[in-house]
């Protein structure tokens, strides 16, 4: 058998920007893609009580609505200075629809809607080899921090700016609008 008969069929997708009526769907999916412990993560510390940052909210949807993939954009201040960057997450796709794209679209989506609004960086938590290609590394996050426990090689960076992160140092601290979403209960892994 060969690996394109077992993988799954990827359906064609759209990537639009997130409802409100996508909330229930999306928290399911973030669920299944990365477990219930996800909203222990440091990064979850500066998005929890936060709107993403204006039109920076994004779903990857099936032709019949489905939704297969979602990404966030959430306004933060790097380092003392209090720099405006963009902190990127989750991005998570639906475990039946993995490695058909949608994840690398939803990221390519986010940079170019986050540059096209004027906005100067954008950091992550993640994984060096997949965010490379997108152009994020470790560069310029060497003297940042994350509120809470991180792995210092996984916090990455890219520059929508130049310099726009030159000799920043210091905290990553939260900011933006304050959200009226619902809080949903964490559920114990």
């Amino acid at each position: 058998m060969t690996d394109a008969a077992i993988q799954p069929a990827v359906q064609p997708f759209a990537i639009v920007a997130e409802r409100r009526a996508d909330v229930p769907a999306r928290e399911a999916l973030l669920d299944r893609a990365m477990g219930h412990g996800r909203k222990r993560k440091s990064s979850e510390k500066l998005r929890r009580g936060r709107r993403p940052s204006e039109g920076l909210a994004f779903a990857a949807r099936t032709a019949d609505g489905t939704l297969v993939g979602t990404v966030r954009l959430w306004d933060v201040k790097a380092g003392d200075d209090g720099r405006a960057a963009l902190l990127l997450g989750p991005l998570a796709v639906d475990p039946q629809a993995q490695a058909g794209g949608i994840g690398s679209a939803l990221v390519r989506h986010a940079i170019a809607e986050a540059r096209r609004l004027g906005h100067g960086a954008i950091v992550l938590v993640g994984d060096a080899p997949y965010y490379g290609r997108f152009g994020f590394s470790a560069e310029k996050t060497g003297n940042l921090a994350m509120p809470g426990p991180f792995e210092k090689h996984r916090l990455l960076a890219l520059e929508l700016v130049p310099g726009a992160l030159d000799g920043v140092g210091g905290l990553i601290r939260a900011a933006g609008q304050v959200s009226a979403e619902p809080r949903t209960s964490t559920i114990a892994a």
